[in-house]
């Protein structure tokens, strides 16, 4: 099969599903001979309108993973407005160094049902959000070279189909899916940080508006924006592209498991491919 287009579809707070996404589905559609196409659903008025593919399209969908799956406010608008008619698809999850968990399987399986055809899958690592240090720089030259051939891979695979495949790929995970991971202290008591939201140092904001523009959920004010008035769902994405360095987080669970992650995880997680 050759697709008339490759499509590099991701949400990407802090860029590495983005920088990952991208680079695969630039691989595909070079390696396949065809154009590559780029969707962000990122913000909020980009998940409004239905998105629809067609049986000649190859999809590289990615999305980060967030307490080991795909992040529960995205539910909606994957399950409700993605629509696959046929397209071939690769799921692609990044993850800030700990573990995808379930998130690669969630993705695939909201994928097929959607009617997507999934040829293959990987778990790639990007800095994690929560940190400068956890995953610091992923993905990184190795892991590029780990999506290039992957990208070999990939399109030997598609190149040789004659038809969708019936059956999705199989990929690491558990069905049913498991509950969110759940961050806790070393007396394994739980950490709830699902209302914790940043702070502004209003010694460095300008009121430039950057982090209310850019925010995933369109919880910051434009108006003020040291007021976070919808949910924040930690993707930090205020916290490390504020110009000025303004945002942070100060909560005290919210610091404890940030430093439980660095401590616990720091050795280099290593990309999973499936094809």
């Amino acid at each position: 099969m050759k697709p008339r287009k490759v499509w590099a579809v991701y949400f990407s707070g802090t860029g590495t599903t983005e920088k990952t996404v991208r680079h695969i589905a630039r691989g595909l559609a070079e390696k396949l001979g065809t154009d590559c196409d780029v969707f962000s659903y990122t913000l909020p008025q980009a998940r409004q309108e239905e998105l629809r593919f067609s049986a000649d399209d190859l999809v590289v969908f990615g999305s980060p993973v967030y307490a080991g799956r795909v992040p529960n406010v995205l539910l909606p608008y994957l399950k409700e407005k993605v629509k696959g008619c046929g397209a071939l698809v690769v799921p692609v999850v990044l993850y800030g160094n700990r573990n995808f968990d379930d998130g690669l399987i969630e993705l695939r399986n909201i994928l097929t049902d959607n009617g997507f055809a999934t040829v293959a899958g990987a778990g790639f690592i990007g800095e994690h959000s929560f940190s400068r240090t956890l995953g610091a720089g992923r993905p990184d030259a190795a892991d590029f070279a780990v999506m290039d051939t992957f990208v070999d891979r990939v399109a030997e695979k598609v190149a040789a189909l004659e038809c969708a495949p019936a059956e999705p790929v199989t990929v690491r995970g558990e069905t049913p899916i498991r509950p969110y991971y759940t961050p806790r202290d070393r007396n394994s008591n739980p950490i709830n940080i699902l209302k914790v939201k940043p702070k502004t140092d209003a010694d460095k904001c300008v009121q430039c508006g950057w982090c209310a523009a850019n925010c995933p959920m369109g919880s910051i004010n434009p108006d003020n924006c040291a007021e976070v008035k919808g949910i924040c769902i930690k993707c930090c994405a205020c916290v490390k592209g504020c110009p000025n360095g303004a945002k942070y987080y100060d909560d005290e669970g919210y610091l404890y498991h940030q430093h439980e992650l660095e401590d616990m995880y720091a050795r280099r997680a290593e990309p999973e491919l499936f094809w």
